[in-house]
This record gives structure tokens, C-alpha cells and sequence, in this order.
């Protein structure tokens, strides 16, 4: 089974953040991070998970996601993704990331698992060092959806 846990974070909300991202298979791992100059916290938390699915190579190995983030995990396992998708995300937030993760997740065996933030978990922790450390780069990317409300980002 691929092990993957995630966490996100923002200085701020909206403020500068982050995600991290650690993944285990075979007892070798893998750290992804990256930092955005101004977004959300939930955007973060969504979008670390978003892109540990990207990353993986196979989708033939079992995937386990581990997160702190309630918003995210409860959106997955109790079904509020599939009527927000339903209902056209009328009134919800994040509609280009959720629609960007059912896209990304399609096809993997993937089973979530919520994790108590700040608690000792060393994976956590790490990934909210990550997110944390992401956030404060010198060169952070853009959240062009979030900033700009736009489908496309403005190149010119």
C-alpha cells in the first residue's frame, strides 16, 4: 500500500501558504511541497492532496490518505463532494480544486483516514512543516483561481 499524508496551511486566511506532502511505499519516501503567495488554508489541505494523486505513477497499488483536514476528509467519505458536484457546487467554495481532485482520483483504490493535527504524528508533522516552510519561499506561486476568480490566469 502507497502511504500518503498531507496537510496544508496559510499565514493568514487568506495569507500566504502551502502544502506538504509526504508519500511511503516499500519504506522509501517522497516529500512534496509548494507555496502560494495568497490563498486558504482549506484550499491548501485540498490541493496537497490533489497533487500526491498527480504524483503517482501506478494506479494499481492501494492508496491510503492521511489528513488533519476535516473539511476534506468529510467532504470525501461522507458523500457531500457527490451532491456538491450534483448541485453544480451552488454556494460551496473550491470548485475548480474539487473538481480537479474527483478528476485526479479516478481509477485508484483510495481509502482516507482523518488525523489529529499537532499531536505527535511525525508524518503530520512533517507535512505541516513542509506546508509552513512553503509558505514562507521567496518565490510563491499564484492561486489564479482564488485570486483572480478566473478560469484561466492572466499571462499578459
Amino acid at each position: 500500500m502507497i502511504e500518503i499524508y498531507t496537510d496544508g496551511s496559510s499565514r493568514g486566511n487568506p495569507g500566504p501558504g502551502g502544502y506538504g506532502i509526504v508519500l511511503s511505499y516499500n519504506q522509501k519516501e517522497k516529500e512534496i511541497s509548494e507555496g502560494f503567495r495568497k490563498t486558504t488554508n482549506n484550499r491548501m489541505e485540498l490541493l496537497a492532496i490533489i497533487v500526491a494523486i498527480e504524483s503517482l505513477k501506478t494506479s494499481k497499488i492501494p492508496i491510503k490518505i492521511y489528513s488533519d483536514s476535516k473539511y476534506v476528509i468529510d467532504a470525501i467519505t461522507k458523500g457531500w463532494l457527490k451532491s456538491w458536484i450534483q448541485k453544480g457546487f451552488k454556494g460551496k467554495k473550491n470548485k475548480d480544486l474539487w473538481m480537479r481532485f474527483d478528476k485526479a482520483s479516478k481509477g485508484f483504490n483510495i481509502s482516507y483516514q482523518w488525523v489529529k493535527g499537532h499531536a505527535g504524528n511525525t508524518k503530520n508533522e512533517r507535512c505541516d512543516f513542509l506546508a509552513v516552510e512553503a509558505s514562507k519561499n521567496s518565490s510563491l506561486s499564484v492561486d489564479y483561481e482564488y485570486e483572480s476568480n478566473a478560469d484561466t490566469p492572466d499571462l499578459f
